[in-house]
């Protein structure tokens, strides 16, 4: 923790120091450096962004730099304030009556179609007040309406005003058909940059159903009335060392450039920025969690790049460690680019799962020949390499040993009461921020206690949070970002004595997490042909649960990673070695508590003796005991017990030697064999 900050002696003294360490930045420069190091995530290190602005900066340089920062405003406030939504609104649709639309589509969406946005795109929760991880609002000139999934009904109830917007469930109400019905002969306006092709096509059918249209606008209208928006997020963007990567970036380039000739391919537009610092080793820090450098990219054939990023947040020297073969320009460039290589008669691809319409608008107006396929990259990023594996494994190892320090605190503090959803999260972070190469929580941890355990996305606040009561359950769905790898762990804990009920679904819950991590199967199935492994204990009793599976996991990148799932939704990709997986089966009885039971697992090859197939499995990476109280042995069949004990027992053996004697003393009784 750094002493006190000294108070901003003036902008004389600071363009002083700047000279004198000889910074390229004068006093204006710095203040806009600023604007955006203020509006990213603060970061394992909140001083990184110092090394901006001087490699080597002068003791004074730091003091003045950091109490500049202070008194700068941290820009968007998490809620609306009280009236403001009404009033924005009207500015809005004033905005659109200017342009000539008369109605607009607000999605919670950036440019790069990510799973985290950052504060200055985060135009749907300035204008409504909903903070939820996904939604988008539709606004007319005399109506509007919210769509949201099912995990953030109540959020939605709560936050946005019903007298606004309509509050529609998105799968059971889509939005595509409430345009249907009210839009009429009217002209309903859109961001290119913030949908994907196909988003825009079911809409435009439903706009002209309608007897209306649908129209791109050169700029957003939300960013011309919000005056207070932040700036573009600038954090750090550092290289990530070989060690952990596992392999070149040269070596990464040339590969998928040999996949683009194969095809056929001039160029592949990249619009994912997970895609772009897997393929460079870089990483960055300007969204929550994730360590993204948000950034465009070409990669040609010929296995050169043109990275588009704002150099502001390059640290030093980075520009010279990536290389002849990556050129650098600004973010406004890529559209000129995409014009060269349209004019050059150049067969482009680019992914119309994943890149904004905007991208192909451009292609289209440049005249270049478009070839839509898959990001290069997700594939070759999914599947890990051995550096990679062996890193994740040791993060797994350390992970599972903060984990366990935590479940044995929980163990002896629980009874003594009072404790609470926030301060029980926040002593779980305690424990892993020790961690060697530990960086950041890779999400925001689920901690809910009784019935909040039932909500499959639940954040706890002052408001919500609940006291962990006996006789109820306790679910904790938590992760880390360490250098070397990801992490994505769900227990779900018995708070003094467990009824028959939570028991017996419990185990239903652990048998299907059981049936997944015995499986084998052959090359080439998917995801989602293996999901009703995990339902199947549950079905019997004529129980689910409406969330999938399973999701990819990447190495110090998104805790969601593509193209890897196990889920109902069919899936063409089959799981390949190298893939990461969770395994996270659970229930949730409303009003009452939740279940889930998440391991990550390891795609691995798994040959059968005499076996005419080639065969693949689950290699479990996760250690972390599973609460036995929970566990109904009579449910249990003998080689789910011999699982369960078989796992235990590697738990213990791998994490006794990396906890204290008081942890190791209760790690070995929870790991005990099942008593049937």
């Amino acid at each position: 923790m750094r002493s006190a900050t000294p108070a901003y002696a003036g902008d004389a003294i600071l363009e002083r120091e700047l000279k004198a360490a000889g910074s390229p930045y004068d006093v204006a420069g710095v203040r806009a450096l600023l604007a955006g190091v203020r509006a990213a995530p603060r970061g394992f290190d909140p001083e990184a962004w110092l090394g901006l602005v001087a490699p080597q900066p002068t003791p004074g340089l730091r003091a003045q730099l950091v109490a500049l920062a202070d008194t700068l405003d941290m820009g968007m406030s998490e809620r609306v304030p009280s009236g403001a939504a009404a009033e924005r609104l009207a500015r809005l649709r004033a905005e659109l009556a200017a342009r000539g639309v008369d109605g607009f589509l607000v999605p919670r969406a950036d440019a790069h179609q990510g799973e985290y946005v950052p504060a200055n795109a985060q135009r749907l929760a300035w204008l409504t007040g909903f903070t939820g991880s996904a939604g988008m609002a539709v606004v007319l000139a005399k109506e509007a309406a919210l769509f949201v999934d099912g995990r953030y009904t109540l959020q939605a109830a709560s936050q946005v005003d019903g007298t606004l917007y309509q509050h529609r469930h998105i799968t059971d109400a889509p939005a595509s058909d409430w345009i249907a019905e009210h839009l009429g002969k009217a002209v309903l306006g859109y961001d290119p940059w913030l949908h994907t092709p196909g988003e825009i096509e079911r809409i435009r059918a439903a706009a002209e159903r309608a007897g209306g249209s649908l129209r791109a606008l050169d700029s957003n209208p939300i960013d011309a009335i919000w005056t207070d928006r932040p700036a573009a997020p600038l954090a750090p963007v550092v290289p990530h060392p070989l060690r952990f990567a596992g392999k070149s970036s040269p070596d990464k380039r040339a590969e998928v450039a040999a996949g683009l000739a194969k095809a056929a391919v001039d160029a592949a537009v990249l619009t994912a920025p997970d895609s772009i610092a897997w393929l460079l080793n870089i990483r960055g820090g300007d969204v929550p969690h994730t360590p993204l450098p948000l950034s465009f990219a070409l990669v040609h054939r010929d296995a050169t790049v043109e990275l588009f990023i704002d150099k502001r947040k390059l640290t030093p020297g980075l520009d010279k460690e990536l290389g002849n073969g990556v050129s650098i320009a600004a973010p406004d460039a890529l559209g000129a680019a995409l014009d060269r290589l349209g004019s050059a008669g150049k067969t482009v691809q680019a992914d119309p799962a994943t890149a904004a319409v905007w991208v192909f608008n451009r292609l289209e107006a440049a005249k270049a020949r478009i070839h839509r396929a898959p990001d290069p990259c997700q594939l070759p990023k999914a599947c890990k390499n051995a550096a990679e594996l062996a890193g994740t494994r040791a993060a797994h190892r350390r992970d599972g040993a903060a984990l366990t320090r935590f479940l044995a605190w929980l163990a002896a503090s629980a009874p003594q009461g009072g404790l609470k959803e926030i301060a029980v999260s926040d002593k779980l972070e305690e424990f892993r921020r020790g961690g060697e190469f530990f960086r950041d929580l890779s999400f925001p941890t689920i901690s809910g206690a009784g019935a909040n355990g039932a909500i499959v996305h639940y954040h706890a606040s002052a408001k919500t949070e609940r006291v962990l009561e006996p006789g109820t359950l306790y679910l904790v769905d938590s992760g880390a970002q360490y250098l070397d790898g990801t992490t994505d762990v769900t227990r779900t804990v018995a708070i003094g004595t467990p009824q028959p009920e939570m028991r017996d679904r419990f185990t239903r819950v652990l048998k299907g997490h059981i049936a997944l991590a015995l499986c084998r199967f052959p090359k080439g199935t998917t995801g989602s042909q293996l999901d009703a492994l995990a339902r199947s204990a549950l079905w019997q009793a004529g129980l689910d649960y409406d969330h999938g599976t399973g999701h990819g996991v990447g190495s110090y990148l998104g805790v969601h990673e593509g193209p890897q799932r196990i889920s109902k939704v069919a899936s063409a990709q089959a799981l390949l070695p190298g893939m990461i997986v969770s395994n996270e089966p659970g229930y949730y009885k409303t009003a009452a508590y939740g279940i889930r039971i998440e391991n990550l697992v390891l795609v691995t090859p798994q040959p059968a003796e005499g076996g005419e197939r080639e065969l693949f499995g689950f290699e479990t990476l996760t250690l972390a005991p599973i609460d036995r109280r929970l566990v109904e042995p009579s449910l249990l069949g003998a080689e789910e017990i011999a699982w369960l004990d078989a796992y235990h027992a590697r738990v213990r053996d791998e994490l006794t030697p990396l906890v204290d004697a008081a942890t190791a003393s209760w790690l070995a009784a929870a790991t005990q064999p099942v008593a049937r």
